[in-house]
């Protein structure tokens, strides 16, 4: 794979739109009950590959280590757990995501899942699952909530972002100016 200024561009593009979503709507960002918004831009692998893959994954170490300091001042060392799985669980995402592109919303509702396991299982360490899920253990009902507000942002909001951008009237005029766009 060879990497030009474009994907460059492009990833950094990706990773500054995620971080910039991630911080700016912190208070639905994260916490026990979270839509992370920003995980919308995670299906768009599916349209333009690795750089979106590497952006989402960068921008969610940046989104995550903008508040880790307070975490640790809280929470300690165990804070950085959030700074290196949140990113993981985004790259496994947007990988399954990119692999499965022939197929995207089954894409999208495979891609959520990895965000919902991972994040939320290391989640219920910092804050209880929601009242509404307290009968079950604490980190199964973590990962019912990360993975239902998952689902929304990746399924449901990300699928009708890339349903919108992949219409030929989009399309066209990016790759006319050289972007490159994955194949489905």
């Amino acid at each position: 794979m060879l990497l030009d200024v474009r994907d460059i561009g492009l990833t950094a593009t990706f990773a500054s739109l995620y971080a910039i979503l991630v911080v700016v709507l912190a208070p639905i960002s994260y916490g026990p009950i979270q839509l992370r918004i920003a995980d919308c831009l995670i299906p768009l692998s599916a349209l333009f590959g690795w750089p979106v893959v590497v952006g989402v994954t960068i921008g969610c170490v940046v989104g995550n280590a903008y508040y880790s300091p307070g975490l640790y001042a809280f929470l300690g060392p165990i804070a950085f757990l959030d700074i290196f799985l949140g990113p993981v669980a985004n790259f496994i995402a947007a990988s399954l995501i990119f692999a499965l592109r022939r197929h995207r919303l089954l894409a999208c509702v495979v891609g959520a899942l990895p965000i919902g396991f991972i994040v939320g299982g290391y989640l219920w360490l910092f804050f209880p699952p929601p009242e509404v899920l307290e009968f079950l253990p604490m980190w199964i009902g973590m990962i019912i909530s990360i993975t239902i507000s998952s689902l929304i942002a990746i399924a449901v909001i990300g699928y009708g972002l890339l349903v919108a951008l992949s219409k030929p009237n989009i399309i066209e005029p990016l790759k006319s100016r050289g972007l490159k766009v994955v194949s489905s």
